[in-house]
């Protein structure tokens, strides 16, 4: 019961920080891991967990597809479909060992990208240009990332896409959610398949998620946007601090 309860109310935070401002890994993650799953297993469970809000998302998000720049829509899908599946792959031929040295820098990674992904990005656009062609390459990076673990992905693509595409970033969001869950969808059939699913934990955090995602929602339309930027940067940032510290203090201490 006490496992229960923590997946649950974990996927129910999860679900509203993804609605609010991103990171919702950052806490499903960590609730998997505290709950007894090893680590490769936690983040195969909180892709699927998560899954479901993501892919409402991109549903309703359906009416503004198209293409980036001169991108072709289908073209992204592809690309993203691809490299979803490898990541995917990598991450499940990834020991839990290393997975658990990786993870403190993955965290970094997505932490970086939620602080000050929209501004460099912002940044970038004002001074240069990239060919399509090289949009195609950096999403299939992206897609690959998306699959093995995802976090703030889709900041790290409006980035890229401003530098392509001179719309505004909230008009992004429909493709964004839904090369997102293209890279989700790929990597959930690949974890289902090879029975890398937690199943008791994930469908507790799915159920959370739901509602946290619907909660979160409403929150959102409702709460300042820089205390909720605020509070998700304070909170992903401590997480990141605390997985550094419990992966690389006894190696550095030579315990």
């Amino acid at each position: 019961m006490d496992t229960i309860f923590l997946t649950f109310s974990a996927g129910i935070l999860a679900g509203a920080m993804n609605a609010l401002a991103g990171g919702g890994s950052f806490v499903s993650l960590p609730a998997l891991m505290m709950a007894g799953v090893p680590p490769v297993q936690a983040n195969t469970s909180s892709t699927v967990a998560l899954f479901p809000g993501g892919l409402a998302s991109a549903w309703a998000y359906r009416d503004g597809l198209g293409p980036i720049g001169k991108v072709p829509m289908r073209a992204l899908l592809g690309t993203t479909l691809a490299g979803g599946l490898l990541g995917a792959l990598l991450l499940l031929h990834t020991s839990s060992h290393a997975f658990r040295f990786v993870l403190p820098w993955l965290l970094l990674a997505a932490s970086l990208a939620l602080a000050f992904g929209r501004r460099i990005g912002d940044a970038l656009r004002t001074r240069c240009r990239i060919r399509a062609q090289a949009v195609l390459a950096i999403q299939f990076g992206l897609g690959v990332y998306g699959g093995y673990f995802g976090g703030a992905v889709g900041i790290m693509m409006l980035a890229v896409w401003g530098l392509l595409d001179r719309r505004d970033l909230k008009q992004l969001n429909a493709p964004r959610t839904l090369l997102v869950s293209a890279a989700n969808t790929v990597a959930v059939l690949a974890f289902v398949l090879a029975d890398a699913v937690h199943w008791p934990a994930t469908l507790g955090m799915l159920a959370g998620a739901l509602g946290g995602g619907y909660g979160g929602a409403w929150l959102g339309r409702r709460a300042p946007a820089d205390v909720v930027r605020a509070v998700t940067l304070l909170a992903t940032s401590c997480i990141t601090l605390a997985f550094f510290a419990k992966t690389y203090a006894p190696v550095l201490l030579g315990r």
